[in-house]
């Protein structure tokens, strides 16, 4: 079998165009010539079919060990159109500790249609069992969680959603394909906000889903047509070349996290440590069943409950910048319960562990030594 690394650079791009170009061109086109009505070579118009971001979905595809790849206009468009696989009455049981935009595409947007959505800790799989009934249609889970890198156990989620004929979508944008393949393990459906480390460089908005079965395929396609959510071809491009080093970059993403996470482990200021590579973490032992390894992320509180000591810290760092977004090369702080996750309601961010102190890194692939530094610079301003 084809290995990662080789499959990144060149999984999908078989097909090769006019003039031999060694990348995929940008096909920056609307629309494309017929010879007469329907006599056309495969392309009509850029919402349905685009050579650019046709080949940056066979990618995906490909490095995902799935069939067939989409690629959306943004994470979200990517979830939206999941959801409207469903019809009203439908219910979607969703991990508790999920991306704040995801929450408010639930809550604000789709539940007035008649989904109903049920917010599950989902650390044992055998909770979801409790909230499943003849309307169950999709089981939602992200693995680390965002912002809380709560590990949750994929295969067991899949067992549950064959048990019960549901399907199990994942979202895997924190681990990364590099790390992690859901459909491997039972996973229908993956999704990726490609904004982050796929596209890897903090360029671009896109988003993904990539599934293995023929009629979900249809499906998802259908809506992507009508619906009009695609990524554009310079996006894909840029997504293209991104994935092309993904391997690289996760490799020194992961080491560099690895390393802070330790000095963070041993530091006075800090109260709670969230990674999952720690064998102190809680499904430390599921992470390393389905991981590769435990990726770039890490979230941590800080002594007591003061969120000036949260703010103190946020506005000190110089390397870390204080940004929305993950998974570039270079590193990002974000203050979730104000930032990221602030659409979410105070009571329901604190029962998550959505404190006003906790701070989320997304660590970059500068040398670590100096990150080491940027960072005990800001705990002793506090």
């Amino acid at each position: 079998m084809t290995k990662f690394g080789t499959k990144a650079i060149h999984g999908g791009l078989e097909e090769r165009n006019s003039f031999g170009a060694v990348m995929t061109p940008i096909y920056q086109t609307s629309t494309y010539i017929q010879a007469k009505p329907g006599d056309h070579e495969g392309y009509e118009y850029s919402r349905s079919q685009n050579p650019t971001r046709f080949a940056l979905e066979r990618n995906l595809a490909a490095i995902e060990n799935g069939r067939f790849g989409f690629a959306f206009s943004s994470g979200l468009a990517a979830i939206d159109a999941v959801l409207k696989l469903f019809n009203p009455g439908d219910e979607i049981i969703a991990a508790n500790d999920l991306y704040g935009g995801t929450h408010r595409l639930y809550t604000k947007v789709f539940s007035k249609y008649g989904l109903k959505f049920h917010f599950v800790d989902m650390q044992n799989v055998e909770a979801i069992e409790e909230y499943v009934n003849e309307n169950t249609k999709l089981i939602w889970i992200e693995t680390p969680t965002n912002p809380m890198l709560n590990i949750i156990d994929i295969k067991g989620a899949s067992d549950i959603a064959k048990k019960y004929n549901c399907l199990l979508g994942v979202d895997n944008t924190f681990a990364s394909p590099y790390l992690q393949n859901p459909l491997d393990l039972g996973a229908d459906i993956v999704m990726h906000s490609a904004t982050k480390y796929l596209g890897g460089h903090s360029d671009l908005v896109m988003g993904a889903l990539i599934v293995n079965d023929k009629k979900l395929a249809e499906d998802i396609y259908f809506i992507q047509y009508a619906t009009g959510a695609v990524a554009g071809p310079q996006d894909s491009f840029l997504a293209l070349r991104g994935i092309k080093t993904l391997h690289v970059r996760m490799k020194q993403h992961c080491e560099n996290a690895r390393t802070i996470a330790d000095f963070l482990s041993n530091h006075p200021k800090i109260e709670n440590l969230y990674y999952p590579g720690l064998p102190t973490h809680r499904n430390h032992e599921i992470a390393k069943k389905q991981m590769r390894d435990f990726g770039g992320m890490i979230s941590f509180t800080l002594k007591g409950d003061k969120y000036e000591d949260a703010e103190k810290f946020l506005t000190s760092t110089h390397l870390f910048a204080l940004a929305e977004s993950l998974g570039g090369v270079e590193s990002l702080v974000n203050h979730p319960a104000s930032m990221t996750h602030a659409s979410i309601p105070k009571e329901v961010r604190d029962e998550n562990g959505i404190k006003d102190t906790l701070i989320r890194l997304s660590v970059g692939i500068e040398d670590v030594e100096d990150l080491i530094d940027d960072l005990k610079q800001a705990l002793d301003n506090i």
